[in-house]
């Protein structure tokens, strides 16, 4: 049972010669009958007019569903904000693969036709979501960077670390299938898109590392951390010959390995600003 509710006026049906339902409305003041809309298929309901110039209609369950609520540019936008930060949450714990679009969409309160209006793919919903999350992760890498107990070696460290454990941080990564099924299905232009995104993510991290953000150092250092995050969420499952037992001490050798080359890019950084050295 459904309620529509029409304050401050009187509200009637009458049926026109055609056939269709017309509803009106009398204004009390002007003592005048408007129509507001029409309804072309059969609607059955019950009236019950009361003293307050408002009548309250029940309609009656046959098959006739109640309009859409209209939402403003501002309560979808919150949505929208909502909807993404469900799916990083759920994405971050049990991975891209393993979370359904009914998930996301239930935890929010919306229904699948509502969740496809802002996201045509769950492809696109996994980009935008990424997106999301780049602003944090920076936010995080300086954060990091200014904490007065930690040095610039034990910042960085602990940031990839971090970064290698997504799941136990809020942070969503990418293994290698899941990789490999989203761009397959990316538009080129999508697919551009998330690459300069990428790059710009990467070279503002670098940059609260204190290192220079060229487009070789960018490049370098996406690839090294890319690497190392792939192989941790890799082993055993996609890559079954590796030794699982060593997994953890491998990802410490190859974050060690990253800081080193970085120290080495932040010194070469600063040799260059003091040409007399």
């Amino acid at each position: 049972m459904k309620l529509i509710q029409y304050a401050h006026f009187m509200i009637y049906d009458t049926v026109c010669p055609t056939g269709r339902k017309q509803i009106q409305r009398t204004s009390p003041e002007k003592k005048e009958t408007k129509s507001i809309f029409s309804l072309y298929s059969p609607l059955k309901h019950d009236k019950i007019k009361s003293k307050f110039y408002f009548c309250l209609y029940f309609l009656r369950n046959e098959g006739v569903r109640m309009p859409k609520v209209a939402y403003s540019e501002e309560e979808r936008e919150k949505i929208r904000t909502a909807l993404l930060t469900a799916g990083l949450e759920l994405m971050a714990k049990q991975g891209i693969q393993r979370t359904t679009v009914e998930q996301i969409y239930k935890k929010v309160g919306i229904s699948r036709t509502f969740f496809y209006s802002y996201f045509p793919t769950k492809e696109d919903f996994i980009v935008e979501m990424l997106y999301l999350q780049q602003p944090k992760i920076i936010a995080y890498a300086q954060q990091l960077m200014a904490d007065p107990e930690l040095n610039w070696r034990q910042a960085v460290e602990r940031f990839l670390h971090s970064c290698c454990y997504g799941e136990q941080n809020g942070i969503a990564v990418l293994t290698i299938e899941e990789q490999q099924l989203l761009f397959r299905r990316l538009s080129k232009e999508s697919y551009e898109i998330f690459r300069q995104k990428q790059a710009c993510l990467f070279g503002r991290i670098l940059e609260a590392f204190g290192v220079q953000a060229d487009r070789a150092s960018i490049s370098l250092f996406t690839n090294l951390s890319l690497a190392v995050l792939v192989l941790r969420r890799a082993i055993p499952d996609a890559l079954p010959l590796f030794v699982p037992e060593a997994a953890d001490e491998t990802t410490a050798f190859q974050v060690r390995a990253i800081v080193d080359a970085l120290e080495i890019l932040k010194e070469e950084n600063r040799c260059q600003d003091r040409p007399d050295m």
